[in-house]
């Protein structure tokens, strides 16, 4: 991955951090990795529900290869997944109602990002 490609992807997760924290989610954890066999972005609490949230964010400089969220694979999803588990295994999170969030980051130019949340976006 280069530099800019790097780079671009934290600006997207920093902007989905913010976007969670004005929906008042509490951010738990970003870019916990696991043996470098995977990593989930953002790791958060949804406030109206309890619920333990693993997010992914995809972010993309512009459309040459469609909006952001189509890069999220069966095979990403299935890799998320399994990171997840072990995320709570390590951590020790026994009996805790879990979702998948994708939020995509679309950034055209001078304009304003395109944000999208979508919430239980693996179901």
């Amino acid at each position: 991955m280069s530099k800019e490609s790097k780079e671009l992807g934290k600006k997207g997760e920093d902007l989905a951090v913010d976007l969670l924290i004005q929906k008042n989610y509490k951010i738990i954890e970003r870019n916990y990795t696991f043996e470098k066999k995977g990593e989930i972005d953002i790791v958060a609490k949804d406030p109206e529900t309890g619920v333990l949230v693993f997010v992914e964010v995809k972010t993309r400089a512009n459309l040459n290869y469609g909006e952001p969220e189509y890069g999220i694979t069966k095979n990403k999803m299935m890799q998320v997944k399994k990171i997840a588990e072990i995320y709570l295994y390590e951590k020790e999170i026994d009996e805790v109602e879990c979702r998948f969030d994708v939020i995509s980051v679309l950034f055209q130019g001078l304009q304003k990002p395109v944000i999208n949340h979508y919430v239980d976006a693996f179901r």
